[in-house]
């Protein structure tokens, strides 16, 4: 999967599984800041501005949370909102690096939406599976930690990245991690 294929079941899976992680991070971290959350060639990660670092004694809990968040069921639902709403509900929410990519959006004429998962929304272009509990069992695992600048330019703030690995099936997970 070398171009990342958007309407893939395996690019949907590790988008929302980036989401999940989100939520799960902001229910043990709620003042942690979002960077980006993208699916990647194994799995996917989230970027975090975060008062207390997350170790990786927090992985193991993250993914009991995140099993947790997928056996709900939560739907998957697009929102399209215009720049003033959603930079007032991201102002709510102290999500300034979000504000950063709303300016970035419109600059570039994109159209600005959200998803809601739950009580979670994130700003976001999809798509997602359609809800939590289509995610396979077993598809995938947090892998490491690592720290990230924002925007990738060392001139902005060092933010703290999760990764993740997912595949379509739990065999699959473990055959990637076998090798």
């Amino acid at each position: 999967m070398n171009k990342l294929d958007t309407n893939s079941d395996l690019y949907k899976i590790r988008h929302s599984l980036a989401h999940v992680l989100a939520q799960a991070v902001l229910e043990i971290r709620p003042r942690a800041k979002l960077g980006f959350g993208p699916p990647v060639d194994n799995g996917f990660y989230y970027d975090f501005d975060l008062e207390e670092p997350l170790t990786p004694e927090d992985l193991p809990k993250l993914e009991k949370r995140m099993r947790h968040i997928i056996k709900s069921g939560q739907v998957f639902e697009r929102e399209e909102l215009g720049q003033e709403d959603m930079v007032e509900l991201l102002s709510r929410e102290n999500q300034q690096y979000k504000i950063e990519q709303v300016e970035d959006l419109v600059a570039q004429n994109e159209i600005i939406s959200l998803y809601r998962n739950g009580p979670f929304w994130d700003l976001c272009e999809g798509p997602h599976v359609k809800t939590t509990s289509e995610i396979p069992k077993n598809c995938f695992s947090l892998d490491s930690l690592a720290g990230a600048y924002w925007k990738g330019s060392e001139k902005n703030n060092m933010m703290q990245r999760v990764y993740g690995l997912a595949f379509e099936t739990g065999e699959q997970l473990k055959e990637y991690k076998d090798k």
